[in-house]
């Protein structure tokens, strides 16, 4: 018997592939699930590989020489121990594709899931090219779509990409890696693994840059008025500004921030320059002279503007928009996402579209989430108010998916991050069906002896399209009071601040993956797995970025020794080229010839100096490791730090102060993971505050002392939200 053996990049892609098509008989081999269907009288086989089944490897076996460039395509079960589970699958995909007469790959349609199918077809299946379906949704319609119009070869430029991109990767990663432990192991006879990356080097040093700047910083003092009154009988308090021309200024700049997009979200609103007086005899000269003296109303002004309707979700404002407000990490949304697409409820995400085609049915969508009692509401307000149901749209544009959206499906097997992920996606979609809210500023100016005064507020006029996407609305209305011009203001008191200037603010797990974005630093699928590589080397930590000694040393070294290393300009000029491999412009061949060229010059480099290098390395990474085990300072004897250290006879580990044997302050460390400090202390027992890594789970932020409540918050908090509670800390 022969037949069409489609094959799918997850296992539950699979099975809804299978049923999409008609009544599908479940079966099992090797251990591994997959499918029979007859759809329009002909016989198909749906089976999975499960993610990647192959990973690139050094040619003929595993060496610590270097440089090395001659790779191959490797089962991952033969590299991996975790992997051990694909072996059956690829058994089975073996087996299954001996009597297939036809072969259909749908996997992923991105560069990633391209390569899948690629690696499936030519290795475990043995063919040159295949059938390609194409689909952004796993509905029963859009599958049956995908089937029904599917193309007869794979997308080639994304393939070719897509090898591309892991073959660079593990050009730079492997021979990187081989050439900084050489360098530790004849600098310093030890043998320790360094890794770095193509991309991690460039990221990790503009996060460097900006630790730097706030390190460098040189606050100013400078000081900020206010003026206490009473005007009919209400209390108000004004701001001191210099000049009339800033009042427009304020003006303008707060109108602005409230139009713009999710971009404006991650941009601090400093205070005007105008309201700050940085010449201290002048800032007295104003208090002088406004001290006791009443004042007036000399100006009244009103003006209303457009807050601008919210664009489609595309990956990146997703991750951000969950980071701010759901406080989820990048990798968290971009995991509980794939979830959501995987379970049917909304469109694939890794997509940097802003756009909705007009196939989509958008109203058919509406239309299904009217029937889940949460929306029923939303939707007929959309539908009364955008009865053409014409979506607002961003610029930006994505060939293969559209911007992320709902399905309509209705949600079956759904935890507490993909129910809090879906309503966010879903109330985006309705908000870009409405119109702009409509706000208004309002502004009052009091002249104080020939000083101005102002007070400044701005508010919500019509809801609009807030109403369709509350509750994530998140604007503060300041209302001022209804006064008049000429009105006399009591003068109560006038306040006078001493302020210093603040350093540059960090980058944020929201506007981190925005800058990555904007730099050209890795890709759409990997900018998470980038930033969750620096958190789980202990480089970076906290949500407002914060880069570790270890992470400051690492950047110093590669900065000075190995610059072209660090230069994101280099990684941009690949990323560029890979699109244009993509987009069938250029070959691969001549990429990887230069990339090679490229690398091959930096490590000479390395080569020439590694001895020196090595004992660099090898002395940074022991120095901050050394400080990294300071975790704060000592609660009860108040002049030691507490570190960690290990049990002499168990080689545990505990915390405890450096001031033994006059302090003999102790604390349990969990024994598993890394430990990272964060220089802070919890407020109720003083004892040090940690981040503790562990692979494949999310870091966990908790308090040395097993007595801190902060602890007993937490675990409440992840029992709530069905987590694995953290690490016991009350034994070591």
């Amino acid at each position: 018997m022969t037949y069409e053996l489609i094959i799918s990049e997850k296992p539950q892609a699979a099975q809804k592939i299978a049923f999409a098509l008609g009544s599908a008989e479940k079966k099992r081999k090797n251990s591994v699930n997959y499918f029979s269907v007859k759809y329009k009288d002909k016989d198909i086989v749906v089976a999975s590989a499960v993610g990647h089944l192959y990973g690139l490897g050094e040619k003929g076996g595993e060496s610590w020489k270097y440089p090395v460039f001659d790779t191959e395509w490797k089962p991952t079960y033969k590299t991996q121990k975790a992997a051990s589970y694909t072996k059956d699958y690829i058994k089975l995909l073996e087996e299954l594709g001996k009597d297939a007469d036809e072969v259909t790959i749908a996997s992923d349609f991105d560069v990633e899931g391209e390569v899948i199918g690629l690696n499936v077809m030519r290795f475990a299946l043995g063919r040159k090219d295949a059938n390609r379906m194409k689909f952004s949704t796993l509905t029963k319609g859009d599958l049956i779509k995908a089937y029904d119009n599917k193309q007869n070869h794979i997308e080639w430029g994304q393939a070719k990409a897509g090898e591309t991109r892991h073959t660079l990767d593990w050009y730079y990663g492997i021979n990187l890696s081989r050439a900084f432990t050489e360098s530790i192991r004849k600098g310093t006879r030890q043998f320790k693994v360094l890794s770095t990356g193509r991309v991690q080097a460039p990221a990790l040093h503009f996060l460097a840059e900006r630790e730097r700047a706030i390190e460098a910083f040189v606050p100013e003092d400078y000081t900020e008025l206010y003026l206490h009154g009473n005007c009919r009988s209400t209390d108000i308090k004004a701001q001191y500004i210099q000049d009339s021309k800033a009042l427009e200024a304020q003006k303008t700049e707060e109108e602005e921030d409230d139009v713009s997009d999710d971009e404006q979200k991650i941009k601090s609103k400093a205070h005007s320059d105008k309201t700050k007086i940085f010449d201290k005899e002048f800032a007295e000269k104003v208090y002088t002279e406004t001290k006791g003296k009443d004042g007036v109303i000399k100006e009244i002004g009103s003006k209303r503007f457009n807050q601008a309707v919210p664009l489609p979700f595309d990956l990146t404002s997703l991750q951000m928009e969950a980071s701010t407000l759901l406080g989820f990490s990048p990798k968290r949304t971009l995991e509980t996402a794939q979830k959501l697409y995987i379970e049917g409820v909304t469109s694939y995400p890794r997509t940097s579209s802003q756009q909705l085609p007009k196939e989509l049915n958008l109203k058919g969508i509406l239309e299904k989430l009217a029937k889940q009692p949460n929306f029923k509401d939303k939707v007929a307000k959309v539908l009364s108010l955008n009865p053409s149901v014409k979506p607002v749209e961003g610029k930006k544009s994505d060939p293969a998916h559209p911007a992320i959206h709902p399905t309509g499906e209705l949600p079956t097997k759904m935890d507490n991050d993909m129910i809090k992920l879906y309503d966010l996606v879903a109330k985006r979609f309705f908000a870009i069906f409405g119109k702009p809210a409509l706000r208004e500023t309002n502004t009052i100016a009091i002249d104080v002896n020939s000083h101005t005064f102002i007070m400044k507020g701005t508010r919500t006029v019509e809801k609009n399209w807030h109403e369709l996407y509350e509750p994530y609305v998140k604007l503060e209305d300041i209302e001022l009071p209804k006064l008049e011009k000429g009105d006399a203001v009591k003068n109560k008191k006038i306040e006078k601040l001493e302020k210093k200037t603040s350093p540059p603010k960090r980058y944020t797990d929201a506007s981190i993956i925005k800058e990555l974005e904007k730099r050209s630093l890795g890709t759409k699928a990997t900018r998470a797995e980038i930033l969750q590589n620096l958190k789980d080397r202990a480089y970076i930590v906290d949500k407002s970025i914060k880069v570790t000694e270890l992470g400051m040393k690492m950047d110093e070294i590669l900065s000075e020794e190995v610059p072209v290393l660090v230069d994101e300009q280099l990684t941009r000029h690949f990323e560029e080229e890979m699109e244009e491999i993509r987009e069938g412009k250029k070959e691969p061949q001549k990429i990887l010839d230069e990339a090679r060229a490229k690398l091959q010059v930096l490590l000479d480099e390395v080569r020439k100096k590694e001895v020196e290098l090595g004992k660099k390395l090898a002395g940074a990474n022991y120095e901050a490791q050394r400080e990294m085990e300071k975790l704060g300072p000592c609660p009860k004897c108040k002049t030691g730090t507490i570190i960690v250290r290990r049990a002499k006879v168990s080689k545990k580990r505990f915390a405890g102060c450096d001031g033994y044997p006059n302090c003999n302050n102790i604390y349990p460390l969990p024994q598993a993971g890394k430990i990272v400090k964060t220089e802070t202390v919890d407020s109720e027992t003083g004892a040090p505050i940690i981040i503790l890594l562990r692979e494949g789970k999310r870091p966990w932020r908790l308090c040395i002392d097993p007595q801190s409540s902060m602890n007993k918050r937490n675990e409440q908090a992840s029992a709530q939200e069905g987590e694995e509670p953290a690490p016991d800390t009350s034994a070591s």
